[in-house]
């Protein structure tokens, strides 16, 4: 009988957080003198380490250890393994769609925050509004009358904050300035680059819709639904 082979994604969801257990699973120092040792230990962690990144935290340990055993003695499953993959299959899917309800919950709140402040950021005079709702502010005006249009690359230093004045992406902290098609950005850059001349510093102040929406890229500390705020400098067109 040919095993089924899982997806990475279920592969990685198949351990457990040790330091959840109590009795013989407890974390402790324990001896890595031979290869062997070592080897299994990077195992567990790495996979542990897994699962707490997928938000899995509820496996039992020991029937955790109860499959494996049986897995490497080569025994008799007590569950289909068919059976195995849909209760796998179908437990994430479940995390994922209670994801996905917590994920636009707080979309919704920080949609909210987000209109307040852009609403009180355009009492300032020095902040002007496009038709889309793109809000921004003139630093600095360069001398060069070259602005870029939609399929251009253009070559930029910028530093990206949410409303909280929380930094997450900057080139001016990679200390090297970053070139891209104008047309392969979020929108809110997309028209904001083209106000622009070669040689200007502007600020966006960018609502949800022209920005990631609920879905900012992962693994950065982007919430869904943010106001995004750009500080740009315009350094060439490609």
């Amino acid at each position: 009988m040919k095993y089924l082979i899982f997806p990475v994604t279920i592969m990685t969801a198949i351990f457990f957080s040790l330091s959840a257990c109590d009795g013989d699973f407890q974390t402790t120092t324990t001896d890595l003198s031979s290869k062997e040792d070592s080897l299994s230990y990077s195992f567990g962690y790495l996979q542990g380490s897994s699962l707490m990144n997928e938000g899995i935290d509820e496996v039992d340990v020991r029937k955790y250890v109860a499959g494996l055993n049986t897995a490497l003695e080569e025994g008799e499953s007590q569950i289909d393994q068919m059976a195995m993959q849909t209760l796998i299959q179908t437990h994430l899917q479940d995390m994922q769609m209670q994801q996905m309800e917590r994920q636009a919950a707080e979309a919704d709140d920080n949609i909210r925050q987000g209109q307040a402040f852009l609403e009180e950021n355009l009492q300032s005079s020095d902040v002007h509004e496009t038709e889309s709702g793109l809000q921004y502010r003139v630093i600095e005006e360069g001398d060069s009358d070259l602005r870029p249009t939609a399929s251009d690359e253009v070559e930029v230093h910028y530093r990206g904050t949410l409303i909280n004045d929380e930094v997450f992406d900057s080139s001016y902290d990679r200390g090297e300035p970053v070139t891209f098609p104008l047309n392969r950005v979020i929108p809110g850059w997309t028209e904001g680059l083209q106000l622009m001349t070669v040689g200007s510093k502007y600020q966006f102040f960018i609502p949800a819709e022209l920005g990631y929406g609920n879905s900012p890229p992962s693994g950065s500390n982007i919430p869904p639904g943010a106001v995004l705020i750009f500080e740009v400098e315009l350094l060439d067109i490609k």
